[in-house]
């Protein structure tokens, strides 16, 4: 995809970094933290800027310092920001995470100026959609305005890609029917459809039953286990790399956005190695987008 729109959130972490996460009414020393640009829609925008997709982003953020942080960073990476709203009186949205020594984290977000981003602000960018030749979209902005820039993105012909998370659901079935690829994690997968994903076998199943509301491929991302392509064709699993993770932040929107950073269509295996190594250079970094390689860190991954 060499022109690529991304419609979604723009946070700033605030990384906690500790031994353990705290249990109900205990008190846990950290050892630091770290303000870090994130949210779900900017993390893939600024990896698809630093692999050398030509992208541009939908979303807003507030007229503080945090907000005007997260426009430069994109910008940093050749992000088009034009279609950032910067919404005086209101605070750019933020996500407090608890990072432990092992990698897992566990995140809070309060939506701020993500909750503005509604259906008006998406329609009046529709140029950026025309322009696009693939939309990924993200669940950290209000539903309606991801089901309006889907069918805005179906309308110029566009690929349609969900990153479903937070994952719920309650998802409409006319967001599934217009979706081309959509990239839950297993626990995703178990939300959105209701159904079990405790084995490979399980994990199939629920992907077809996404299959069986439109969408056209799965992808379902294991961690260490790899990739599942699900399609009404075929099941096709894919390796991961063994790495020490040191922070799983961002690692599933790095894989996102630099799968389709080499996405012509198609390559499907070509596009999920290259965003397994990816990743896997990802998790091996604190942060989300300070986490995110260059080209030529990926390509000379082994």
């Amino acid at each position: 995809m060499e022109k690529v729109l991304v419609v979604g959130s723009l946070n700033m972490d605030f990384a906690v970094y500790m031994e353990r996460r705290p249990q109900a009414g205990e008190t846990v020393m950290a050892q630091g933290m770290k303000l870090v640009p994130g949210g779900k829609g900017a993390n893939q925008a600024y990896a698809l800027g630093k692999l050398g997709a030509k992208t541009a982003m939908i979303g807003a953020v507030g007229d503080d310092t945090f907000g005007q942080q997260m426009l430069d960073n994109l910008e940093y990476v050749s992000v088009d920001t034009a279609g950032i709203k910067q919404i005086a009186g209101v605070e750019t949205g933020k996500a407090f995470i608890e990072i432990e020594v092992s990698g897992q984290n566990s995140i809070s977000v309060i939506a701020g100026a993500n909750a503005a981003v509604d259906e008006e602000l998406v329609l009046e960018q529709e140029e950026l959609f025309a322009q696009a030749d693939a939309v990924v979209m993200q669940l950290e902005i209000p539903v309606p305005s991801v089901i309006a820039a889907a069918r805005l993105a179906k309308k110029h012909g566009k690929v349609v890609v969900l990153d479903p998370a937070p994952a719920r659901a309650d998802l409409p079935d006319e967001l599934w029917a217009q979706v081309d690829i959509t990239k839950p994690n297993e626990t995703e997968l178990a939300l959105l459809t209701g159904l079990p994903t405790g084995t490979e076998e399980e994990v199939v199943t629920a992907a077809q039953a996404l299959i069986a509301k439109g969408v056209k491929n799965v992808l379902v991302t294991l961690g260490g286990d790899g990739t599942l392509l699900v399609t009404a064709e075929q099941v096709e699993k894919f390796p991961a790399y063994k790495v020490k993770a040191v922070d799983t932040t961002a690692a599933g929107d790095c894989f996102l956005a630099s799968f389709m950073s080499r996405f012509t269509g198609s390559n499907f295996a070509e596009a999920i190695d290259f965003g397994a190594k990816a990743s896997a250079i990802a998790v091996t970094r604190q942060g989300a987008q300070t986490s995110i390689p260059t080209v030529e860190e990926v390509e000379n991954f082994n």
